[in-house]
């Protein structure tokens, strides 16, 4: 156990969080909202502009310069409805993800170095917590957002 108080155990998980993505995005060669993009459709599978903007707290045109910067990265392309031209959703290029995935296999090994020391019944509940921790501080961020508009 930790001596430490647990808000600042939450810090240093957010710094720790905050540095991977940087570096991610280095070895990309892309910004981190980026990297948040690319786990979000990979998470998700293809999404309408729109809702990337939503769920990453963007605005329109910022979001459509991040669309901008995976298309010429070569890790996502903008898809025009069949039906309705005007709808665009954008996915991943799966032969273009390969750097992303290798960055990935890196977090896997260590998030494995994790669980190996937990029990299969305590994974829900560290699941749990994370789940939580992450509600919590999107409602802290759209919140933020919300006081500063």
């Amino acid at each position: 156990m930790t001596d430490k108080h647990p808000e600042d155990v939450y810090r240093e998980f957010l710094i720790a969080v905050m540095l991977h993505i940087e570096a991610i995005a280095d070895r990309l060669g892309v910004h981190h909202v980026d990297v948040a993009a690319l786990i979000l459709l990979e998470m998700r599978g293809p999404l309408p502009v729109g809702a990337i903007s939503e769920e990453l707290g963007l605005p329109s045109a910022s979001a459509t310069r991040l669309i901008d910067r995976l298309e010429k990265a070569g890790y996502a392309r903008r898809v025009r409805g069949e039906r309705d031209r005007r709808m665009v959703t954008v996915e991943l290029i799966q032969d273009g993800m390969a750097d992303y995935h290798a960055t990935r296999i890196t977090s896997e090994r260590h998030l494995a170095e994790i669980r190996e020391h937990y029990t299969p019944e305590q994974v829900p509940l560290m699941l749990g917590i994370l789940t939580g921790v992450a509600r919590a501080y999107r409602s802290a961020t759209r919140e933020l957002r919300e006081q500063s508009g």
